[in-house]
């Protein structure tokens, strides 16, 4: 089925793409800024099949398009939004009864990276417990980092976190999870010091049960969390780009670095998934390979073999 159009010109994409962006503008009153969008993205696709027809496009030339748009080095979300304006632009042209299917539904773009959070090494960990404890606010900021440390919680169970959910005693703290799931996470030496020094100061308020308490001496809000995290950083070692996601991760980090048991850390971190572990708590290179070249004998032989042969 071809393009009720009269020019060859129109019976392309590149025509195709000029009346739906006309359309975008005309009918459906879309603001320049998006119509500047779906223009730049059906020209590139244009210009990539070439003069063909519309009634022509078969799946398999929009996902050679996606593959040379990430040969270009394009990002997974950038190859997305080109693949929906293509999807956009063949859905109009089925409703208009130009063609039969839309050939670009099926196409999808490669998945994105996950972006790893950033972690602190050992000794940025330690200088964040090292400021001067001068407020009740001090003591309240000192227990929540070290809760984040030493118990890799995440911020929304951190704030959820009531006092009869803490067990100092027993050395551990019971958190509701994602999914409302519980768990039973430690909490080690230094945070219940920490925690029992908050708790000595701790406003008493009647009905109140949250373990840490803000504005009012009610519950804490995250974002409060958040903004006296990046504060105790700044004032004790001048990074003020710690999170709370960052400290969760840097517990994970430092923990599978030390004990290479990432069933244990997945169990600690309370995921669901060993891949989500896997992803979250990731080994740099460097280190992998030092464990390499340590304890595998063939990197060992190979060590000997130049050894023998260098010149003496």
């Amino acid at each position: 089925m071809t393009s009720e159009s009269g020019t060859e010109a129109d019976a392309t994409i590149g025509g195709a793409a000029g009346r739906f962006v006309t359309h975008l503008r005309v009918e459906r009153r879309a603001s320049d800024h998006t119509v500047a969008a779906y223009r730049r993205d059906l020209e590139r696709f244009a210009a990539d099949v070439g003069a063909v027809a519309p009634g022509d496009i078969r799946s398999h030339h929009i996902r050679a398009f996606a593959g040379r748009l990430h040969a270009r080095g394009l990002s997974p979300r950038s190859i997305a939004r080109h693949l929906s304006s293509v999807r956009s632009l063949f859905a109009f042209l089925v409703g208009r009864r130009e063609i039969r299917a839309n050939p670009a539904s099926g196409v999808r773009a490669p998945k994105a990276g996950r972006k790893l959070p950033k972690a602190l090494d050992a000794d940025q960990a330690k200088q964040l417990f090292t400021g001067a404890v001068e407020s009740e606010r001090d003591l309240r900021d000192r227990a929540m980092a070290e809760l984040f440390y030493g118990s890799g919680l995440r911020l929304s169970e951190l704030v959820a976190i009531n006092v009869r959910d803490l067990d100092l005693a027993g050395g551990f703290v019971t958190v509701a999870g994602k999914g409302g799931k519980t768990r039973i996470a430690p909490v080690g030496t230094a945070a219940q010091d920490a925690l029992r020094g908050w708790l000595a100061t701790r406003p008493g308020v009647r009905g109140e049960e949250a373990l840490f308490t803000g504005r009012g001496n009610h519950r804490i809000s995250a974002r409060s969390v958040q903004l006296r995290l990046k504060r105790l950083a700044i004032v004790t070692s001048g990074n003020g780009g710690v999170h709370p996601h960052m400290l969760r991760h840097s517990f994970a980090s430092h923990l599978l670095e030390s004990s290479g048991d990432l069933r244990a850390v997945q169990e600690l971190l309370g995921h669901a998934n060993l891949s989500t572990t896997q992803i979250y708590t990731h080994l740099d290179f460097q280190h992998l390979a030092k464990v390499y070249d340590a304890a595998h004998p063939r990197a060992r032989a190979a060590d000997r073999r130049a050894g023998a042969d260098s010149p003496g």
